[in-house]
């Protein structure tokens, strides 16, 4: 097995959170159970994926403060808050407070864009200002400022019994040093560079204006090397990589069937840049743990990276996450270098 300049320091999970209408409560629990037997097996971190009106996690952060009162250790992120759904005082607001709660562990991932559906959503999220919202960088700045502690008003003081302060409170130090962006185009991996965030690369980039033959692990890795060119660490600057890996090590010969038909279904769009915005997805990798270790160590991206966020399949059932962590934790991540948190 060829080694890696980077050996794998964080190991970590990303999950969708799916639940059924009829039964929310069921599904959210499921989520919070899958966070806590992360902890225990020594993962550093845990993801939610964002989903508006669809049935998936469409608060995130109350996840994050339950599951921070459920655990002690494991760090707890966001992969990533369509910002165009939020207001950047509020939401700042929202994640320092869970900061607090949590002793520092959280690390938000945001975006920017419209809103997905914006057409058909914007009358009820933006009825009297859809048409001047702004959905560009500038809202992840504003949100960057104001966890940061700069000023959110041109008042502080006391009026009557109350004191009001000029930045948001509760105000958590480490928190701004945690903000990650969520980029799979060269302009969003210079752009998060610039202004000292952390870069989470997906399963998901832009193949922009290139040429085939397509490599999704070269152009990751342009993006990769993008960012830290940008940002002040330089080299030191944090990405984590959010591939679907699958180990089957302790998977029935029914799970293994099932991963592989999933994994299958979802190759044909690997082969080529897909839609206008010519995303390049990455095949799921489904095998052993020293098979999937194998060909991370072969992967251009993985390479320059010591974090990532394995994301967990959509749709699987419950049992099916426990044996994925379970192999993760005990099978791949040594093989690729990583030793569990205490």
């Amino acid at each position: 097995m060829p080694s890696t300049p980077r050996p794998l320091r964080k190991l970590g999970f990303l999950t969708i959170g799916l639940f059924d209408e009829a039964d929310p409560r069921r599904g959210h629990e499921s989520t919070l159970e899958i966070i806590e037997l992360g902890e225990r097996l020594g993962f550093d971190s845990a993801w939610l994926r964002h989903r508006h009106l669809q049935y998936g996690i469409s608060s995130p952060v109350a996840v994050m403060a339950a599951a921070s009162q459920r655990t002690s250790r494991i760090e707890l992120g966001t992969a990533v808050i369509p910002l165009g759904w939020e207001n950047p005082l509020r939401l700042a607001e929202d994640l320092a407070t869970v900061d607090i709660l949590s002793g520092g562990r959280i690390n938000p991932g945001v975006s920017v864009g419209p809103p997905m559906h914006f057409d058909e959503v914007k009358g009820a999220l933006y009825p009297d200002t859809a048409d001047v919202e702004d959905f560009s960088y500038e809202r992840v700045r504003r949100l960057l400022d104001l966890v940061r502690g700069e000023p959110a008003s041109d008042f502080s003081g006391v009026q009557g019994f109350e004191v009001f302060s000029d930045r948001v409170q509760p105000h958590s130090p480490g928190l701004g040093r945690r903000l990650w962006y969520g980029g799979g185009s060269l302009s969003s991996a210079r752009w998060a560079g610039e202004h000292g965030m952390n870069f989470l690369t997906s399963s998901v980039v832009k193949a922009e204006d290139r040429e085939g033959p397509y490599d999704f692990a070269e152009i990751q890795l342009s993006h990769i090397r993008a960012f830290r060119a940008a940002h002040p660490d330089g080299e030191e600057a944090r990405v984590s990589q959010g591939l679907v890996v699958i180990p089957t090590d302790s998977a029935s010969p029914e799970q293994r069937a099932k991963y592989e038909e999933y994994a299958a279904r979802r190759t044909p769009r690997t082969a080529s840049p897909q839609g206008p915005a010519r995303l390049m997805f990455a095949p799921d990798i489904v095998g052993t743990s020293a098979e999937i270790a194998e060909q991370l160590h072969a992967h251009a991206a993985f390479r320059e990276v010591d974090e990532v966020a394995f994301a967990l399949p959509f749709t699987f059932d419950h049992e099916d996450y426990v044996q994925i962590l379970t192999d993760m934790a005990a099978k791949l991540g040594p093989a690729l270098g990583w030793r569990p948190g205490a």
